[in-house]
């Protein structure tokens, strides 16, 4: 077995809840046909609050979100901007709830969610 030589870019994220969060993106799958939030495109993200614990986020982004999003602006969204609304997910995670490891661990970006994001990123 080869082992594995990605190098992950760590990065810092200082919440509005008072913690200095870490974390580094993993990569992306299609969620598998047995999760409540398929069809759609998970995003995993390694995190951690203290430098100690890590655990994984998962951020999903259903496919009908992003047609939804798609039929709205008469356009796909790129891979670099179903992204960006993850990591924007990922943050409003780490801005609004208390303990991101046990409230956090699934995220969903909603049509609405989505369109509000894109657009605080001058997405159309």
């Amino acid at each position: 077995m080869i082992p594995d030589k990605t190098v992950r870019r760590l990065k810092t994220y200082a919440s509005t809840q008072g913690y200095v969060y870490q974390y580094y993106f993993v990569g992306e799958r299609a969620a598998l046909a047995n999760e409540p939030e398929a069809p759609a495109t998970e995003f995993v993200f390694d995190v951690t609050s203290d430098r100690k614990l890590t655990y994984a986020v998962s951020v999903f982004l259903p496919e009908k979100s992003v047609a939804a999003w798609a039929k709205a602006h008469d356009r796909a969204l790129t891979g670099a901007e179903q992204y960006a609304a993850a990591k924007l997910r990922l943050f409003r995670a780490f801005d609004e709830l208390e303990d991101v490891k046990v409230q956090g661990r699934r995220l969903l970006i909603g049509s609405a969610l989505l369109e509000e994001m894109l657009a605080s990123l001058g997405v159309e």
